[in-house]
């Protein structure tokens, strides 16, 4: 995106925070009856599945939302090219471009954006991006991200150049990484990657050469920085932190707010809508974008129509994340709704120490990326302080030695790169793995209390 132009974009956005919450649920209702019937004209999928739930032309226009047939993510994977809108695109054409552009920010023929969700089992969903819908999402995330300030504030930080460093992981198209590089690039920014790959002596360096004055990142790994700032080993004064990609606690917050000295900024947001809401302040708690997506809650699941994504819609797709909804006041200070209880998961991480003393961690999303045919899930269990356990799942039809010997290869490669080789692990089979009975949510790594009520 041009300078100027995503300046002038993103002041006109920021206008629709100053509007009313009836005005709001008329843009939004706007942009619905488009994308539905766009979605109608453009997409086999949908007009199928609209006319199997009674939906005609005539009526796509006026029917509620909730009139509109759900869809998942094996729905979406198993009608991806007859539900995308685009005749120059298939499903294993982007597979393939995946493969061969794994790192890249790299539009896919040029015009289209190409993420990738990390799914513990199973191939990746693909979400595709036009380039209008893309710079849309893009204008939502630094919106987000410069929430509380005003346009005066906003030109005034971008003038003297900011220098980002983001922190999560940034070795596949993972939607946080290229979002965050584009945005950067869009404002004139300096940016430096800190995959959680890195061991953190290399962290230490790069920081230090960097001299950030901004970070975004995974609260998880954003707490590490902390820390090295905290023990002096990285000295940075930071004007702004955003966190994105995990839910941030409250004691977490406090501690990063106290050791960065600035207010975190809370990014919600998804592989199949990356700019979905912000937390600027606690006690506001998360407000969602109504100008970008509409989010229902039904019977405890969640839903989510994606409002500028004409080349992939999505519409009620349901997403894994517990939330409430809170419907703005009218008249009030914000015009749009807000959600409450748990957003995303939570994952811990794994930390080893060497008989040296020397501390290393292993983020989850660092081994998220397994696909052994035949593994249908997995779990690991810290055993130690350079021992873990591999807890699998797997078919009925599949060989334990063959998964075996494939995670044992996949899992010594990843250590490797962490520095890691002392760490001992061990595959264990199981015949289920259960999800935390208090989330309804599979956790990639578990406690030792955990283990027996998780895994059966």
């Amino acid at each position: 995106m041009k300078y100027l132009k995503l300046l002038w974009d993103l002041f006109r956005l920021k206008r629709n925070t100053k509007k009313s919450s009836i005005q709001i649920r008329r843009l939004q209702e706007k942009k619905l009856r488009k994308l539905l019937w766009y979605a109608w004209n453009h997409s086999d999928y949908y007009r199928r599945a609209f006319e199997a739930a009674g939906i005609r032309s005539e009526t796509a226009r006026t029917a509620p939302l909730s009139a509109f047939p759900v869809i998942d993510k094996g729905k979406l994977l198993q009608n991806f090219d007859d539900l995308i809108t685009v005749s120059d695109v298939t499903q294993e054409e982007i597979r393939r471009f995946d493969a061969r552009e794994e790192t890249s920010r790299k539009p896919y023929k040029d015009r289209y954006h190409v993420i990738h969700s990390s799914g513990s089992t199973g191939k990746p969903a693909y979400f595709l991006y036009d380039e209008k819908a893309w710079n849309t999402m893009l204008l939502g995330i630094i919106r987000g991200a410069l929430w509380d300030l005003s346009m005066p504030e906003i030109l005034k930080l971008l003038v003297h150049g900011p220098r980002i460093v983001y922190i999560a992981a940034t070795d596949g198209r993972y939607g946080g990484a290229m979002a965050v590089g584009d945005g950067i690039d869009g404002v004139g920014g300096r940016q430096l990657y800190l995959d959680i790959n890195l061991p953190l002596t290399e962290w230490v360096s790069r920081l230090r050469a960097f001299k950030p004055n901004i970070v975004i990142g995974y609260p998880s790994a954003m707490k590490i920085l902390a820390e090295l700032m905290k023990q002096g080993q990285v000295d940075t004064k930071l004007v702004r932190a955003v966190s994105c990609g995990e839910p941030l606690g409250t004691s977490l917050r406090a501690f990063l707010e106290e050791q960065f000295r600035t207010p975190i900024v809370n990014i919600y947001g998804a592989s199949e809508s990356l700019a979905l809401g912000v937390e600027a302040a606690p006690e506001e708690g998360m407000i969602l974008f109504d100008d970008l997506n509409v989010i229902e809650v039904e019977n405890g699941k969640m839903y989510l129509t994606c409002l500028y994504n004409f080349a992939q819609p999505l519409i009620r797709y349901q997403l894994s994340d517990n939330l409430t909804l809170k419907q703005p006041e009218e008249g009030g200070a914000c015009p749009f709704t807000k959600a409450v209880g748990l957003l995303g998961r939570n994952e811990d991480l794994l930390w080893f120490e060497d008989e040296d003393g020397n501390r290393e961690f292993l983020h989850p999303l660092a081994i998220e990326g397994f696909c052994i045919e035949g593994l249908m899930d997995y779990q690991f269990r810290q055993m130690g302080k350079d021992s873990f356990e591999m807890l699998a799942e797997i078919s009925n039809t599949a060989s334990e030695d063959a998964i075996r010997e494939e995670m044992l290869c996949q899992m010594k490669s990843i250590l490797s790169e962490k520095r890691l080789t002392y760490v001992q692990f061990y595959v264990r089979f199981v015949e289920e793995i259960r999800p935390n009975p208090r989330t309804g949510k599979k956790q990639l790594i578990v406690g030792t209390d955990e283990k027996e009520r998780m895994a059966g």
